[in-house]
C-alpha cells in the first residue's frame, strides 16, 4: 500500500517558528520594562517604590496584553482554517469526481506518473475524511490535525513575556537601592538575548549581541531622558 503521507507538503520555509516568536516577545518585554523602570528612576528618586509599582504595572500590562492579542489572533486563525476546511468538505461531497481529478493533477504537477497520480487520488477517495485531510494539505497548506490552540499561545505569550519583563525589575523586587543592578542585569541579559539570535543569522555572535545592547540601552537612556523631562514638574 502507498504510504500517502509522502505527499503532504513540508512547512513554508519563511513562517517564522514558535519559537522564535516567544523568544521575540520576550526581548520586546526585556526592552520595554526596562525602559519604563529607567524612565521611572530618571523622574523619581533612585529605588523609589514607585519604581517598583511601575515595573510590576508594566510586567502585569504586558503580559495580559500580549496574552489577549495572541488568543484573539490564534483563535481567528483557527476559525478561518475551519471555515475552509468546511469548503472543501462541501466541495467534495458535491463535485467527487472533479474533485478528484483535480488531485491527482496535484500529484501530477509534483512529478508522479499520471497513472500513479490518478490510482493515488482514487484510493484516496475512497474514503472521504482521508481525502478532505489530503485537499486540505494539498490547497490550503493546512495541517487539520495540528492547528493552533489559542489558550496554549495565549498561555506562553504571557508567560513568555513575563519572564523578559522580570529581568530589569528582580535586582528592585530583591532590594536593590540603585538602578545599577537592574542596568548590569539588562544590558547582559539583552547581549545574550542578541548573541543566541545570532545561531539563526548570517552575522557573528558579538556583533548580535552588540546590537541588540546597544538598541536596548538607546530606548532605555531615551526614556529615562523624558523622565528626568517631566518627573520633577509632576512631584
Amino acid at each position: 500500500m502507498l504510504r500517502i503521507e509522502t505527499f503532504a507538503p513540508a512547512r513554508r520555509a519563511t513562517a517564522p517558528s514558535t519559537s522564535s516568536l516567544r523568544r521575540r516577545i520576550a526581548r520586546q518585554a526585556l526592552v520595554s520594562n526596562f525602559a519604563l523602570i529607567a524612565g521611572m528612576d530618571g523622574g523619581t528618586s533612585s529605588g523609589s517604590r514607585f519604581i517598583v509599582l511601575a515595573g510590576l504595572a508594566g510586567l502585569a500590562a504586558g503580559a495580559f496584553s500580549m496574552a489577549a492579542g495572541e488568543y484573539t489572533s490564534v483563535a481567528s486563525q483557527r476559525e478561518l482554517a475551519h471555515a475552509e476546511i468546511e469548503v472543501e468538505r462541501s466541495e467534495i461531497k458535491k463535485h467527487p469526481l472533479d474533485e478528484e481529478i483535480e488531485l491527482a493533477e496535484t500529484y501530477r504537477a509534483k512529478g508522479l506518473d499520471p497513472d500513479l497520480a490518478a490510482k493515488v487520488a482514487n484510493q484516496l477517495h475512497a474514503n472521504p475524511d482521508q481525502a478532505l485531510e489530503e485537499h486540505v494539505r494539498e490547497e490550503l497548506g493546512i495541517d487539520p490535525t495540528d492547528l493552533p490552540n489559542p489558550v496554549v499561545a495565549a498561555a506562553s505569550s504571557f508567560i513568555c513575556f513575563a519572564v523578559g519583563a522580570l529581568i530589569p525589575l528582580a535586582p528592585y523586587l530583591l532590594g536593590a537601592g540603585n538602578v545599577l543592578p537592574s542596568l548590569i542585569l539588562s544590558l547582559t541579559a539583552l547581549f545574550a538575548c542578541g548573541a543566541v539570535v545570532s545561531r539563526v543569522t548570517s552575522r557573528s555572535w558579538w556583533y548580535s549581541g552588540l546590537r541588540q545592547l546597544l538598541l536596548g540601552a538607546a530606548a532605555a537612556a531615551l526614556t529615562y531622558f523624558v523622565g528626568t523631562l517631566v518627573g520633577p514638574g509632576l512631584g
